[in-house]
């Protein structure tokens, strides 16, 4: 870099070493705009306007969905992504374009784009004209003095009382209204709840004023910032350090219709094997295998659930990545075959760095492949990371990506059911990541490191999945990541990373999974207990319940703040988190049905209150609770020695999972929670499926399923998915059953009906329903026409039978 006065280095930032990093955005450097319209064009369903300095095109994806790019002198580049689904096709649009004297117009059957001739600027208003996303100055950029390029920006007007949310595993408040965010994946160990940047770069937000939400994808790899309101407090703007500024507009109104569409830009994920929804033990690091064999005797003679053990990096021969250590691990496929036979699966971390060392297969490989990244001047890079001094491989490179997925051979030759990709934003321990002149590839259109670095981690995820597809004889890959671009959720799962054992990363791990949630990822989690330091017993306990509600649930520690299984606390914390671990398997019938509808729809996981309550002014700003489907709402207890805490229920009408008491929503309430509880709410209406207790997923077959039928108020439908828990007959030959279970009163009736879709034949004969808000003995109940009042039995306010599986109607007449 050349030489800085001290006066420009405060218009820097620095990193995490204190390196300075040149500036984004100059004030005193020239800003260029479109210019007044030369020139208009329309090919197919996209719209050219060639203004003076700069071109637009907008392409009509759907009704709702606009893509917008921006070409610097009449340049557009290849429109290349790595994030848009390859399988997504537009609609069958219906569409108006209309020239009218200062602007033109496209209309849709949901919105209308004005386009400035004098500007280029746009404006998307509502078809009631309520403007929804307005240009401030719009689309400009500044040339790149150091690299050369553009910064390419956009500004917006920010509308009175908007929020803002999404960006992915952002810290800090869950509304970013008023911050200023940065896309750089970062190694950000014992990050903290002001940290930025942090692992994972998803560039999609949602903007909500004037009761309408509303999405912006900016698909751009490059370092990138968003402003919402920041440095000026009537703007949102974003901009990024170079490519091309390209983006989408999403269209609710609702924000959860946002998410849903963009999932469906991004791709959605297909089904992971049923276990790995279950409890999951980890730690840096769990060896020599009597170790590991004494971890799983551990759990099952305390008869604590879980399904998967993890094994970092102290598995391996000197850190090398696709080897064992002998000494450590004598016979691997032995051991894991053991673990098999006692119901754990094993999942193995796999880091990017290749170690330098001639006699490993793996980097001879890669050195006669060509597959490792490349200084400017034609180099490999070198960089340290455990195995000491390393190639890395560019995963930007199809060829590298297709030799990577070859490599999972022997790890599941072995019984390996799972990888987990660490140190892949890329991290490294000189300089904390690579080089910004390592060159990529980028399948055809190469660039420097600043162009590939924030897509790294997702590509190494999806050619680690690809890996594992390939060999695991149509068994569904499991496969985890710690940094992500846009998309992942096609491959992979996430954690958060590497956070600390306190309250205040309880409170954050809460919001990061329903900020990752809400940008299409809900398969996540956080390292439950904090991974650096020691959580007490309170904490841990307090940590587990929260956790049983996120779909990615597992304990992991860095070993040396001693160790977080839930056996090495006070016998009272052992027993309530065996408890909330049992309570997990219970619901798996629930969690797994909820995981197909977000496959099928987009529809997140688990929703923060604003994506539920949408024009609920009370939900804007609401961080702790969070919904898990469509039916359960959770408030985790994040402070320490509380016996109650407050909490916000959204409109209709909810029960105390503990009492059963019926409470109105739309109110802050008070909750009791003793050390045994958190609160947890169920909709009025709603159906929720039950299994007995289990050790681990699918621990033996059972006779019946319960289901929890809390009285509605109107009706209200639920769903139960199921099929085989792997492979993939669910999505080639109808090998799965969808139940729509509808709950309804008419008069003095109670009713609930079922209709079956799909093939698979469940392995259970009946169903125990359990009705709750009755209080007392039903006059009549008749399944299917057959009174069976007579097997009907009230205990502790609840009215249960059993019915057999297939029934159609099932009337209760109070």
């Amino acid at each position: 870099m050349e030489n800085l006065t001290e006066e420009n280095k405060k218009e820097g930032v620095t990193d995490f070493s204190g390196n300075y990093i040149e500036k984004f955005q100059d004030k005193n450097v020239e800003e260029f705009f479109s210019g007044a319209l030369v020139t208009w064009e329309k090919q197919e369903d996209a719209f050219l306007f060639h203004g003076e300095l700069a071109s637009l095109e907008i392409r009509v994806i759907a009704a709702d969905i606009l893509k917008f790019r921006h070409g610097i002198s009449g340049y557009f580049e290849d429109d290349f992504s790595y994030s848009i689904d390859p399988s997504f096709q537009p609609e069958e649009l219906n569409y108006k374009f209309e020239d009218q004297k200062a602007t033109f117009v496209i209309k849709t059957d949901i919105l209308k784009c004005y386009i400035s001739k004098t500007t280029l600027q746009t404006k998307i208003v509502t078809l009631d004209g309520t403007a929804v996303l307005e240009d401030e100055k719009g689309f400009h950029w500044q040339d790149h003095k150091h690299y050369g390029g553009h910064i390419s920006i956009c500004t917006r007007v920010l509308h009175e009382g908007e929020k803002f949310y999404g960006l992915g595993d952002k810290t800090g408040n869950l509304n970013l209204i008023g911050t200023k965010r940065e896309l750089w994946g970062t190694d950000c160990y014992g990050y903290g709840n002001e940290s930025d940047p942090v692992y994972k770069n998803i560039p999609f937000y949602m903007g909500q004023h004037s009761q309408v939400g509303y999405g912006i994808f900016m698909d751009n790899t490059f370092r990138s910032f968003f402003d919402f309101g920041k440095e000026r407090k009537t703007v949102c703007s974003y901009w990024s350090q170079g490519g091309e500024m390209r983006y989408y507009y999403i269209h609710g109104p609702k924000l959860i219709d946002v998410v849903s569409k963009y999932a469906r830009l991004t791709g959605k994920p297909q089904l992971p094997p049923k276990w790995a929804l279950g409890y999951h033990q980890s730690k840096w690091s769990y060896y020599p295998e009597s170790v590991v064999r004494k971890l799983g005797d551990e759990f099952r003679s305390r008869e604590i659930p879980c399904d998967v053990i993890h094994l970092d990096i102290d598995y391996m021969d000197e850190f090398r990545c696709f080897t064992w250590d002998d000494k450590k691990f004598p016979n691997p496929k032995k051991m894991i075959s053991d673990l098999k036979n006692q119901g754990f699966k094993t999942v193995v971390i796999i880091d990017p760095g290749i170690k330098i060392d001639k006699n490993y297969r793996v980097y001879q490989e890669g050195m006669k492949g060509n597959h490792f990244c490349q200084r400017m001047d034609g180099d490999l890079l070198k960089a340290s990371v455990w195995p000491g001094l390393c190639h890395f491989p560019d995963f930007t490179q199809k060829k590298t990506r297709e030799w990577w997925a070859t490599l999972f051979d022997g790890l599941i030759e072995n019984g390996v059911d799972g990888v987990w990709n660490d140190m892949n934003e890329p991290a490294t321990f000189e300089d904390g990541t690579f080089p910004n002149d390592v060159r990529h590839d980028f399948d055809g259109h190469p660039g420097s490191h600043r162009k590939g670095h924030n897509v790294y981690g997702s590509l190494m995820a999806q050619s680690t999945w690809a890996g594992q597809k390939q060999y695991m004889k149509n068994k569904r890959p499991f496969t985890i990541s710690r940094s992500a671009y846009a998309g992942i959720q096609k491959y992979a799962s996430v954690w958060t990373g590497d956070n600390m054992a306190s309250w205040e990363h309880l409170k954050i791990a809460n919001i990061q999974c329903q900020r990752l949630a809400a940008s299409g990822i809900s398969f996540a989690g956080s390292d439950v207990g904090g991974f650096i330091g020691s959580p007490d017993g309170e904490l841990y306990t307090r940590w587990i319940q929260m956790a049983v509600f996120h779909p990615f649930f597992r304990t992991h520690s860095s070993g040396d703040h001693g160790d977080k299984e839930p056996w090495k606390f006070d016998q009272k914390y052992v027993d309530i988190v065996r408890r909330f671990i049992e309570m997990r398997y219970e619901l798996m019938p629930y969690i797994y049905s909820v995981f197909q509808n977000h496959s099928e729809t987009g529809i997140p996981m688990i929703r923060s209150l604003h994506l539920e309550g949408h024009i609920d002014p009370e939900t804007f700003y609401r961080e702790e609770e969070f919904f898990l489907g469509d039916h359960l709402m959770v408030c985790p207890v994040s402070e320490p020695g509380k016996s109650s805490r407050r909490m916000y229920l959204t409109s209709g009408q909810w029960y105390n999972y503990w009492s059963d008491q019926l409470i109105d929503g739309g109110l802050e309430i008070k909750v009791d929670t003793p050390l045994n509880q958190i609160p947890i709410f169920i909709r009025q209406g709603a159906i929720i499926p039950k299994q007995p207790k289990m050790q681990y997923v699918d621990e033996f077959v059972f006779d019946e399923l319960t289901l929890e039928c809390y009285k509605p108020a109107s009706s209200t439908a639920s769903y139960i998915y199921e099929d085989s828990g792997d492979g993939y007959d669910y999505l080639e030959s109808k090998g799965f059953v969808k139940k729509q279970l509808t709950s309804a009163i008419e008069g003095n009736y109670w009713l609930i009906s079922q209709v079956l879709d799909g093939e698979f034949a469940s392995t259970y004969q009946t169903y125990e329903i359990r009705l709750h808000g009755l209080q007392q003995m039903p006059s009549q109940v008749v399944v299917d026409n057959e009174d069976v009042t007579t097997n009907a039995k009230l205990e502790s306010g609840i009215v249960s039978l059993s019915i057999d599986k297939n029934f159609k109607q099932l009337i209760i007449k109070q």
